[in-house]
Formats: C-alpha cells, sequence, structure tokens
C-alpha cells in the first residue's frame, strides 16, 4: 500500500473515498455544495456522529473525492489517537469492502500532531490485514488497499516521522498476527525460530536460537518436561537489540512471550470443542518477536533483549504426567498437577536465564489463563506485577497506544494459593483467583526484579470481526512493548 500525507484542501483529493471524521452534534463544514446534505443527515438522524457511526455520500458535490464517508467519532472533546486509530480503522475497512482502492482520511484539528499522525495511518494499516493468507482466492488481490493519504491543513511538526513509526509498528503488529495465524502443521518451534532468524537478519537483530541439548545442559527442566511429549523438539529464541550509544545507566528491558505453537492440554487434555484455536497459544512470543522487529528499526536508547520459549504441549508416551516434579533453571522444583497448565512451565525457565544475560526489567505477555477472560472478558488483558514503577510504565504505554490493560491483586496473601507437599510450588492453585495464582506462580522466578505479567489469553484472539479488525489474532502488546521502549527515558 502506498502511504502518504497531502497538505491540500479535502475538495481536492482525487480518491474512492474520502474520510471525514465527525463529531456527535458537529457536522463538518467543507464549504462546498454538499455541506447541505451533510446537515441533513445530521438532522435526519441517519448519522448521529456517535463513536462507529459510518454514511456515505456518493459523488459528494464539490469534492474530487467520488464518494464521502462520514465516520463518527463520539462526544465532543473525546477524540484521541487511540479513538482515531480505532474509528479510522473501522472507516477504513468499511470503504475497502465497497471496492474502495484509494482512501484519505482527513486529519483532525484536534490532532494535528504527530500522535495523531502517527495513530492515524496505524488504524490504515492495521484494518487493511486479513485472515486469509491461507486462501487460493483469485480475486484475494481486490480486498486490499493500493493507497492511503492522511490529508492536513498544514504542515504537522514531525509528521513524516510520525508517518514512518505508524507504519512500522503497524507492519510489525501485522506481522506478529500473520505469526499467529499460522496453522500449527505449518507453525511448529522449528519454524517460529527461523522466522524470528530471517526477521533479525533482515532489520539487523542479533538471534540465539538455543535447541534442546543446550537447554538440557543449562538446566532448563521445566520447559523440556514440557516439550517432551512432542516429537517437534523446543526452542528457546533470544533477540537482540542493542543502542548505538549507551542509554540510561543499569536498565536492560526483558520481553518474554509464552510460545506454545499448539496446545492439547497434555495428558489434561481440553475438550475438542474450540481446540482448533490452540494455535494461538504462542501469541505471547509472536507479540514479542514482532515488538522486537519495530524497536530495531525505530531504534530506542536502551538495550532489549527479547526471550520466547517455543514448545508444543502434547501427548505420547513420554510426556509429563499429572503427579511429576521438575526442576527449573533455578533450581526450584515444581509438583506438574495439570499438564495443561503449561504456559508458566515454559516462562520460568526464561525468566531466570533472561536474569542471567542481564535483563534487569522484565515484561512477559501470555495466553496463560482462562480465568482471566472469565474475570475481564474480551476487553482488558490483566497486568500483575512486583513493581509499581514498573506497571506505571507499562500502563501509560498502553494507554497512549489503545491497548486496555487492567492491574489486578497481588497480595501476599495469595502466596497461600501455592503449595505442594512434595516440592517448592504447585503449578496451579485452587480453582479460585486461577489467573493470580499463575501470576504468583511466575513472580516467584521473576523476584527481585522488577517485572510486569500481562494475561492476554482473552484478548489475543477474537472469534468475531470488530469494525476495525479481522476476525482472528489482534497482535496486542505489540504497540505497548514498542512504546515502553521508546518512552524509556
Amino acid at each position: 500500500m502506498e502511504l502518504r500525507i497531502a497538505q491540500t484542501a479535502v475538495h481536492a483529493v482525487a480518491v474512492d473515498a474520502l474520510i471525514i471524521p465527525a463529531g456527535e452534534g458537529e457536522p463538518p463544514v467543507l464549504g462546498r455544495e454538499c455541506d447541505g446534505l451533510i446537515a441533513q443527515i445530521y438532522s435526519s438522524r441517519e448519522f448521529k456522529g456517535s463513536s462507529g457511526d459510518l454514511a456515505w455520500i456518493h459523488r459528494p458535490a464539490g469534492l474530487a473525492a467520488e464518494r464521502l464517508l462520514l465516520a463518527g467519532t463520539g462526544k465532543p472533546g473525546k477524540l484521541d489517537a487511540a479513538e482515531l486509530r480505532r474509528c479510522g480503522g473501522a472507516a477504513v475497512r468499511h470503504a475497502k469492502s465497497k471496492c474502495a482502492h484509494t482512501v484519505a482520511l482527513a486529519l483532525p484539528a484536534a490532532l494535528s500532531n504527530a500522535a495523531g499522525v502517527q495513530a492515524a495511518f496505524e488504524g490504515a494499516i492495521l484494518s487493511d490485514y486479513e485472515t486469509d493468507q491461507r486462501k487460493t482466492d483469485p480475486d484475494r488481490a481486490e480486498k486490499y488497499l493500493t493507497r492511503f493519504e492522511l490529508v492536513v491543513a498544514q504542515a504537522v511538526e514531525g509528521g513524516e516521522s510520525a508517518m514512518e513509526r505508524g507504519r512500522i509498528t503497524a507492519e510489525s503488529q501485522n506481522f506478529t498476527r500473520s505469526l499467529v495465524n499460522e496453522p500449527s502443521n505449518i507453525l511448529n518451534p522449528a519454524e517460529l525460530a527461523a522466522r524470528a532468524r530471517a526477521m533479525a537478519s533482515d532489520v539487523g537483530l542479533e538471534c540465539e536460537v538455543l535447541d534442546e541439548d543446550r537447554m538440557r545442559q543449562l538446566g532448563m527442566g521445566s520447559l523440556l518436561a514440557v516439550a517432551m511429549g512432542s516429537d517437534n523438539p523446543p526452542a528457546l529464541i533470544i533477540l537482540r537489540y542493542r543502542p548505538e550509544a549507551a542509554g540510561p545507566e543499569g536498565v536492560h528491558l526483558g520481553l518474554l512471550g509464552k510460545g506454545v505453537t499448539f496446545d492439547c492440554g497434555g495428558l489434561s487434555i481440553k475438550p475438542a470443542d474450540g481446540m482448533e484455536k490452540m494455535k494461538y497459544d504462542m501469541a505471547g512470543a509472536a507479540a514479542v518477536i514482532g515488538a522486537m522487529r519495530a524497536i530495531a528499526l525505530l531504534r530506542p536508547a536502551i538495550p532489549v533483549t527479547a526471550l520466547a520459549p517455543a514448545v508444543e504441549n502434547m501427548i505420547n508416551g513420554r510426556a509429563q504426567r499429572p503427579g511429576d516434579i521438575v526442576t527449573t533453571l533455578s533450581g526450584k522444583t515444581v509438583e506438574v498437577l495439570n499438564t495443561d497448565a503449561e504456559g508458566r512451565l515454559i516462562l520460568n525457565d526464561a525468566i531466570t536465564y533472561a536474569q542471567r544475560l542481564g535483563c534487569t526489567h522484565l515484561v512477559d505477555a501470555a495466553t496463560l489463563t482462562g480465568a482471566i477472560a472469565v474475570a475481564l472478558g474480551g476487553v482488558n488483558a490483566g497486568l500483575f506485577t512486583n513493581n509499581e514503577e514498573l506497571a506505571g510504565r507499562v500502563l501509560a504505554s498502553a494507554k497512549r497506544q489503545g491497548e486496555r490493560l487492567w492491574q489486578m491483586p497481588m497480595d501476599d496473601e495469595y502466596k497461600e494459593l501455592l503449595k505442594s507437599a512434595f516440592a517448592d510450588l504447585p503449578n496451579i492453585g485452587t480453582r479460585y483467583g486461577g489467573s493470580i495464582s499463575a501470576a504468583y506462580f511466575l513472580k516467584e522466578f521473576a523476584d527481585p526484579a522488577p517485572w510486569v505479567h500481562l494475561d492476554i489469553a482473552g484478548t489475543a484472539w477474537i472469534d468475531e470481526a470488530k469494525p476495525h479488525m479481522a476476525k482472528g489474532p489482534t497482535g496486542i502488546c505489540v504497540r505497548t512493548f514498542v512504546d515502553l521502549a521508546m518512552s524509556w527515558t
């Protein structure tokens, strides 16, 4: 898709569809003959300007565009970069569904800044993504935009740089979505590692992949126990970004992502209903890999290392059993009470190894528990932490990027959920507070390093398409991770 900023009057933009953001009770005035029709659409209540509202005007008089699309932005004064990304993306997605291949969006005056520019381009690129890579539809190319323009009344300071940041970030998020969307017969741990290595080569990252023998030498007994049930060997993917100049003293950000490329639950097998979606159980790993792509291109001031432990959780004659006790890289022992609680078993070894690599601040993303979806639904991801300062940074980045996180409790009393008579820890607690006990399990390996855990099980995949996003993987956390690295001072 061709991207550009057009500093011109909206009436002169010749595209298939021109999108005009419009709020409640605020009919846009373009100074052209179509203003009367816009006012009529408002007065008839056909279009109210509410968030999500869309209304077409065909052959708008006085405009070079073939069609005009009003996109509701909600109540006056509520429009911010996150809403522009969402409502602009919804309008772009709707326009392309009506065979518009060249689309322009008029940047609202209130967001005539770098954040607004970046959000507008992110919204367009993310909304143009489809999950039909494996279809053989000969007309598939016709579903995509060929050109997107952002129309500005006057030059925006840093506008071109903001457009480039938006492009890189959104393309990296779509890269993550493409990884998650792949079926597990194609994307196994080795293939995920190969794609991470190829991406690293393209953007100038260091990439190291630890194989099964090396992990055994190191003592990653917890990660390897999960992998025993599969004929596909595990891989620990490590991506390193090093800034050209020294950044804030003593800061080395570690990003970690759960990479279970398919999860049948092991011997504690999952129900058949919905198991096909378990290809998405590596969404956390895909998020950190995609974020590292953007970080390499945008070059923040701090060093960042990503670790993505990749395994399949399957069943064969070697699979771990409920009641097994494994020894982690940290030396702590874990009683495996449920083999379907495998994400925490691979992440704990990665967390320990990240600290050995010098990471001072840790943030992990994982489709860890169904309990978080019960608690928060598909709207917010759960945030857990042992350090309020780091949590504040992550929450601020998420807010700027329109990714919703909700901080969950981590009171000391929750440690009582994790008791074993036979090992240092069990890998599950009781049926109550399941997402908290899972986070507390990881905390035992992160302490004392500042650490944030993001449980994205309810938000990494959507079962129904949204106006601004196709059904399937969302790529959540990519923008937050990139912003976190870029804003660290």
